[in-house]
């Protein structure tokens, strides 16, 4: 691997592994649908401000979203609107497996 394609890879990895949780998952996915505060996307996951606060801080050191402040609030939103093209090609391999395992268990 050249250097070029070793940092590359890095920060894919990087990228992905801020993506690796449930949370920030449903995060993004949220995101996609509208821009929100902290204090939305808490009231939906049901967590507190803090642990949410870290997860967008995570999104965001991985260039995924980005905030901007309106009056008091703390507006998140996706840096790249096309990174749910890739959560939805993750529920087609979570379909594609589940139908093998079906037809599996099926034979």
């Amino acid at each position: 691997m050249t250097d070029n394609e070793t940092s590359r890879s890095t920060e894919r990895a990087r990228i992905l592994k801020a993506l690796a949780h449930p949370t920030r998952e449903f995060i993004v996915e949220k995101l996609s649908e509208q821009d929100h505060c902290v204090s939305e996307l808490t009231k939906m996951i049901g967590a507190d401000t803090s642990t949410i606060s870290k997860h967008l801080a995570v999104l965001k050191n991985a260039g995924i979203v980005e905030d901007r402040k309106e009056g008091q609030n703390v507006y998140y939103h996706l840096t790249c609107p096309c990174i749910i093209n890739f959560i939805h090609c993750l529920e087609s391999i979570i379909k594609s497996k589940a139908a093998r395992l079906s037809a599996s268990i099926q034979e």
